[in-house]
């Protein structure tokens, strides 16, 4: 998720950079840096902290000075961090240089190879002043620099295995920056006499508003004023700019007309940065080495507290961890559970789960259980909030910022860190064969790809249902297993953005009460993705269509002619194992409340009576 911008021009350098980072900053705001190449080499500056920190900083050494090449024109890189591999630190701080401090580079997304890398650029007389898996870049082109910057790109992105985008620049060619895209954003803007690059359009839209989108596996050199893009085979690849017609406001949506869509959207790659370096090996989950270990494996019960959207990802890291690690597992609600006189024993481990690292139920919670003496392990989205200061250890999730007070992206990273965990108790505790780990990382390894997929092939089911039932007065939402959770989550979401009554129940529980609710006039949304209960589930189908009540249901693909004759519309998700269905069954959620609400002119991003974080009781 982080941020980058370049620039080549006649512009003050400063300015260019820190304000395209400025626009930037939702993308990670831990630690920021810049790079200027002046008369003697390439000056960098760093900091730890938001943007405020890198400015100050700057403005301490009395501004970048960076020099023109001769015709007037400056060369400059610029990072915002969030940060994956390494700690928070200004030695992790982007941009990373090479050991001759000549070649610097500003990367977004993971290099999964790059501990092989790593040791042999070490033996090769590579020195590495950070624990990022970026700075391998930095090396791997400048052992290649005598072929010149183009060249040495090139033969560098041939070794690097991952997802990634970057834009590195020598000191030995100013004038010059030279990018790479595999997976991870990077678009160029082009001026008079100026050019641009930046992980959004957002970063130089106030000054041109011609863009030209990079493609994956191109490999692009820029001058001022000036584009070439080459294939991986050398080939150089014609490209026209076209005008972006964007304001400010819908640039910083990236061009979706809300930020709940655009979080939705920016998904796959959310989850992609929660799993990629953690799952670096087909084998293990890797947590680092900061992460202490012992208190998972010895754990004799594991318990989360969590609130809202947080609580349902609770409750699938129950299901994952008692099925992959069969150790016990109790879900609360934290609001609940801090007024309870709970017992916990030492060996326990309690796992709060909170986005904003802020909300005071979860904190109290955790405190009681510190109090209590347990292990207490937070999940969050945010560095230096309040859990993380009050937690034994901590798991990030790497959401990136998320605006919309409806959580999407946020919940998916949830969920994917419950695998993780529930994965790692499985390897630690020795209760999974190794061929069934395998399986499952690489399962989890191609979620975002398709998650991808999903996003495009859902829009025409989902716009059907929306047409037909936003009016409707009541939703009734069913799971059973695995869907349970994720039929929660898809209530939840209704309800926040389109104020619908909407209630969610295990199907088993149907009729026990709310089966009373059902007429012709009830849509009733079923998750009934493949799983060890999927007859169980098309029995509830069965009860709920026999009293004329119309059912959209969450399939797998490759079951939806089957569920045909049990459904009245299926929005279906990619195959994949069945215990991880539930990363994909909730997007067609997400997206049915969306575009409800849409239609009944509702504000998505900003529902009534709704916070982002809950801070207080």
């Amino acid at each position: 998720m982080c941020g980058i911008v370049g620039y080549l021009g006649p512009r003050d350098l400063e300015e260019v950079l820190l304000e395209g980072l400025q626009r930037l900053e939702y993308r990670g705001y831990d630690s920021a840096g810049v790079s200027a190449i002046n008369g003697t080499g390439v000056a960098a500056v760093r900091a730890v902290g938001n943007l405020a920190n890198l400015r100050a900083a700057v403005q301490a050494r009395g501004g970048l000075h960076g020099s023109s090449n001769g015709d007037g024109a400056h060369t400059g890189i610029g990072h915002t961090r969030w940060a994956t591999h390494g700690r928070v630190t200004e030695a992790n701080a982007h941009p990373h240089f090479d050991t001759s401090d000549r070649v610097h580079v500003v990367v977004n997304g993971i290099v999964e190879n790059f501990a092989v890398l790593r040791e042999q650029l070490i033996a090769a007389g590579a020195t590495f002043t950070s624990e990022t898996d970026a700075e391998v870049i930095a090396h791997l082109i400048a052992s290649r620099s005598d072929q010149g910057l183009l060249a040495a790109v090139t033969a560098a992105v041939a070794e690097l295995e991952g997802h990634y985008a970057f834009v590195a620049m020598s000191a030995s060619e100013p004038g010059r920056l030279v990018a790479y895209r595999k997976e991870c954003p990077l678009v160029i803007g082009q001026g008079d006499g100026e050019t641009f690059i930046g992980s959004a359009i957002p970063a130089f839209l106030q000054y041109t508003r011609h863009a030209i989108d990079i493609n994956d596996g191109e490999i692009v050199e820029l001058q001022p004023g000036s584009v070439t893009i080459h294939a991986a085979t050398g080939e150089t690849l014609p490209r026209d700019a076209y005008e972006v017609d964007w304001d400010e406001e819908t640039a910083e949506k990236g061009g979706y007309d809300t930020f709940m869509l655009k979080e939705i959207h920016e998904q796959a790659d959310a989850v992609a940065e929660t799993l990629a370096d953690r799952l670096w090996q087909d084998d293990t989950v890797d947590f680092g080495q900061d992460f202490d270990l012992a208190p998972l494996r010895d754990a004799t019960r594991i318990v989360i507290v969590a609130c809202g959207t947080s609580y349902h990802a609770g409750m699938l890291g129950r299901y994952l961890i008692e099925t992959y690690a069969r150790v016990p597992v109790d879900v609360e609600v934290a609001s609940e559970y801090r007024y309870r006189e709970p017992v916990l024993r030492p060996s326990d481990v309690v796992i709060g789960i909170t986005q904003s690292g802020e909300t005071a139920d979860t904190l109290a919670a955790m405190r009681v259980a510190r109090e209590s003496g347990a292990t207490v392990l937070a999940v969050t989205n945010v560095m230096g909030s309040q859990a993380t200061r009050d937690a034994d250890g901590v798991i990030f999730t790497r959401a990136g910022l998320e605006i919309g007070v409806a959580a999407t992206k946020t919940f998916l990273c949830q969920l994917a860190v419950m695998y993780l965990l529930a994965l790692k108790l499985a390897e630690l505790r020795d209760t999974m064969a190794i061929a069934r780990r395998r399986e499952l990382i690489a399962e989890l390894k191609a979620v975002p790809h398709a998650i991808t997929e999903l996003l495009e092939q859902s829009a025409a089911p989902i716009a059907r249902a929306a047409d037909e039932h936003h009016t409707a007065n009541f939703f009734l939402y069913l799971g059973r297993h695995v869907g349970l959770p994720i039929a929660l989550e898809g209530a939840l979401k209704l309800k926040e953005v389109s104020y619908i009554a909407t209630d969610a129940y295990a199907a088993g529980e149907m009729k026990h009460g709310p089966i009373a609710l059902l007429d012709e006039a009830t849509p009733v949304v079923v998750v009934a993705t493949n799983s060890p209960v999927r007859e169980k589930v098309i029995s509830n189908i069965q009860e709920v269509r026999a009293r004329g009540a119309h059912v959209l249901a969450v399939v797998t693909a490759g079951d939806e002619n089957a569920m045909a004759e049990h459904t009245d519309e299926v929005f279906s998700v990619p195959l994949t194992d069945w215990t991880i269905q539930p990363l994909l069954a909730v997007i067609p959620l997400q997206l049915l409340a969306y575009e409800i609400a849409v239609r009944r002119g509702l504000n998505v991003d900003q529902p009534r009576n709704l916070a982002k974080t809950v801070t207080v009781e």
